[in-house]
């Protein structure tokens, strides 16, 4: 694992549309940036050695760094993001993250069962980046739908790849929207009256 450098951000959110919140809400991203192992080599067939190689050793070390900061028990919500330069493929900044050999440990770190929100993509060096979370162990739960936003000036180069997690303990400040299971139980009513 080529690892140039890793980046942690950290956000706390007081006030959201002119009310205070009941208690703030903190959200922490750790970003990898490391060197794409795929890089200038053509089409790889079988990205699985690099993946077998890398993946377990980058979520453990990411892991460690974001529960140094935030407590696994007070997590809430969680998530995943990679973005592959522009002479690697969007498959190699999937590869990197939507594979258990990493997203389980920091799953089983934190008590989650629900799966890691995630989003993968093509990116310039400092190309604002989005990682998605939702709750740890509630997927339906859309007061922690929330996306934390990062930028790192000089990654990824056009031959590396950023790797992120990150966590919050809680959701948005003032949810006003229904959960996912009370739409659809709303929904069914409505279908059979």
């Amino acid at each position: 694992m080529e690892l140039r450098k890793v980046c942690t951000f950290i956000e706390e959110v007081h006030l959201e549309g002119g009310r205070a919140a009941a208690r703030p809400v903190t959200s922490i991203v750790v970003a990898a940036v490391l060197g794409n192992p795929w890089a200038g080599r053509g089409f790889v067939e079988d990205l699985r050695p690099e993946i077998v190689a890398i993946a377990p050793r980058l979520g453990q070390e990411l892991t460690r760094r974001l529960i140094g900061l935030m407590p696994a028990e007070r997590i809430e919500s969680y998530g995943k993001a990679a973005a592959v330069g522009t002479a690697g493929e969007i498959e190699h900044a999937s590869a990197m993250i939507h594979t258990l050999r990493f997203g389980n440990l920091f799953r089983d770190a934190v008590g989650g069962t629900t799966y890691l929100e995630f989003c993968n993509t093509r990116n310039a060096p400092g190309a604002l980046l989005s990682l998605p979370m939702m709750h740890k162990s509630e997927n339906g739960r859309r007061s922690h739908f929330i996306t934390a936003n990062f930028q790192i000036a000089d990654g990824p180069a056009a031959d590396e790849i950023v790797v992120a997690i990150g966590a919050a303990d809680g959701g948005r400040l003032h949810p006003r929207i229904a959960d996912r299971f009370q739409d659809m139980k709303e929904m069914q009513q409505e279908h059979t009256t």
